[in-house]
């Protein structure tokens, strides 16, 4: 298992993850211990990212070192005409560290990816340069948030607008119409997460969210860790 989609069906029982966790981290370095501790304080799902049929890799690989960068952990992937594959010279490893939800089951996976992103309590923000609506500035951030971002030649399809909560733009005082798609992410995340960071949101990750992100982070880490669980399982069960 990796750390992608239903990586945090890890068990039901919090005490035991938290047994878990700690269990497995006796496997790594202390100092490996200590980032992981240190990382997660602030990870986030308050804001998440949806990617409308990327057509180049490198890019949306960018996208997803930008949100580890900046602790989003959260990436949807709608996949239409395109497949995504993470490029590693671009990631570098910072796929291992997030939870990546792909959608791809249905010719059109824009509609069924929003719509669930809305079920959970999500407005989606579609960023485009077609709406004089807010800028990374004035978003309101009140409510936990999805940005969206289409592709750099034909940018977010009908369907995504229509659905969209809101607009967000980036000011342009040049003559080209936009920024690259890694570029673009980079300057709505770095902005957005400061803003929240700075604001009394209750933005951080629930106790039992870092625990079952820990262990994923660990068994990344401890090659043998599929088995250290089921013998800690077995033990635990007894």
């Amino acid at each position: 298992m990796t750390p992608s989609e239903n990586r945090d069906k890890i068990g039901q029982d919090i005490e035991t993850n938290k047994e878990l966790a700690e269990f497995l981290m006796t496997f790594i370095t202390p100092e490996r211990k200590q980032k992981f501790l240190d990382h997660i304080r602030y990870r986030t799902r308050y804001i998440a990212i949806a990617l409308e049929d990327i057509y180049q890799p490198h890019n949306a690989s960018a996208v997803l070192r930008t949100c580890d960068c900046f602790g989003i952990q959260d990436v949807h992937i709608i996949e239409n005409r395109n497949k995504y594959e993470v490029n590693p010279d671009v990631a570098l490893g910072s796929s291992k560290w997030l939870n990546l939800f792909t959608y791809n089951q249905h010719e059109n996976n824009t509609t069924p990816c929003l719509k669930s992103l809305k079920e959970k309590g999500y407005r989606i923000i579609a960023t485009t340069p077609h709406r004089d609506d807010f800028i990374p500035e004035t978003l309101p951030i009140d409510q936990k948030f999805v940005l969206l971002f289409g592709t750099e030649l034909a940018g977010l399809t009908p369907e995504a607008i229509k659905l969209a909560d809101g607009y967000v733009r980036i000011p342009m005082q040049g003559f080209t119409e936009s920024l690259n798609i890694s570029v673009s992410a980079a300057i709505f995340i770095h902005t957005l997460t400061q803003r929240l960071r700075e604001s009394t949101i209750p933005w951080r990750l629930s106790e039992e969210e870092q625990t079952h992100i820990l262990i994923e982070w660990t068994r990344q880490t401890v090659k043998t860790s599929d088995a250290l669980m089921r013998e800690f399982l077995r033990k635990r069960n007894r």
